[in-house]
């Protein structure tokens, strides 16, 4: 019987990994990844968020690497992962949906300027106001149009924003003014006044967030950071929002998780922060998604969403 271990959510989740396992792949052994009973030569998948550096590469039948989310960042950290076997992200069905919910709410969050009404409510406070923008007005530029930028385009386009795409590679998106590469790059942000970024975690991407990108928005834009804490230089954001240029952030992702308690993003009054809650799919549903592609490793079909090592995502 085939062995994967679970490192996703603690030793209290098994059972319920185990149930939803049973339900899709009932002749995998699925296992605590702390459980001393399992030799390192039974392991042939691996279901993990931040495996510690060098475990991994101890098993040496090992024949899937999975992650448990879109990112693979504290993988691919691992300075002896073996780069030959096949690392997987996650992208489930119901994942794109979550994401692009997500991103819908946070642009109208901005829009309708919630932290605002959040903080009033708090202090008891009875205040009015006008928003100034209606979403028809509010031209949203997606950084990143892979899987989830491309749905959470879709959906926006569905609430009456325009939206435009900016990606390394060309792309196509029906009803998206998509831009493409550093050429192309000034003039996406240009006229984009609430800006997304579900950009991949690479060396070209870390600090991308900051204040020669934020200059280029124009003023009164917000933001949404739902890719990589490393993409953000908070103070560049904060300072942003301080002067006025920026309106607006929703950040969901930081550099430390969880972000610590004396981080001034948690009391700004422009800052609505999430903790990396953008786009969980259930336990569930990546049980399936895992035992679909050991099938489809196991039949010889081509496999999803596979990490390559040389770009980076």
């Amino acid at each position: 019987m085939p062995t994967i271990l679970v490192k996703s959510g603690g030793e209290a989740a098994m059972p319920e990994w185990q149930r939803h396992f049973a339900e899709f792949a009932p002749g995998l052994d699925v296992r605590w990844w702390g459980d001393a009973g399992v030799a390192p030569e039974q392991v042939d998948y691996v279901l993990v968020w931040d495996p510690e550096p060098g475990r991994i590469g101890r098993m040496p039948n090992l024949k899937l690497i999975f992650g448990t989310g879109a990112g693979v960042d504290f993988i691919t950290a691992d300075p002896d992962l073996p780069k030959h076997l096949p690392l997987l992200r996650m992208a489930t069905k119901g994942s794109t949906q979550r994401m692009g919910e997500f991103v819908c709410w946070a642009a109208l969050s901005l829009l309708k300027d919630a932290r605002r009404v959040a903080l009033n409510q708090a202090a008891a406070r009875w205040k009015f106001f006008e928003p100034e923008f209606t979403a028809r007005e509010s031209t949203i530029g997606v950084m990143g149009l892979g899987n989830m930028g491309s749905r959470a385009a879709v959906m926006l386009q569905g609430l009456g924003f325009p939206v435009r795409g900016w990606s390394r590679s060309r792309k196509d998106l029906p009803g998206v003014t998509c831009f493409a590469g550093a050429e192309e790059f000034d003039a996406f942000l240009a006229e984009t006044k609430i800006l997304v970024c579900l950009l991949p975690a690479t060396p070209e991407t870390q600090g991308i967030l900051g204040a020669p990108l934020l200059q280029k928005l124009p003023k009164g834009a917000g933001l949404v950071n739902v890719g990589r804490g490393s993409h953000q230089k908070l103070g560049d954001i904060i300072a942003a929002l301080d002067s006025g240029h920026l309106s607006g952030a929703v950040l969901d992702v930081f550099e430390k998780e969880p972000l610590p308690a004396e981080s001034p993003a948690w009391a700004h009054p422009k800052i609505i922060v999430t903790p990396h809650i953008a786009s969980l799919p259930s336990r569930r549903e990546r049980a399936e998604y895992v035992a679909a592609a050991i099938a489809d490793h196991a039949a010889g079909r081509p496999l999803p969403n596979l990490y390559d090592h040389a770009r980076g995502y």
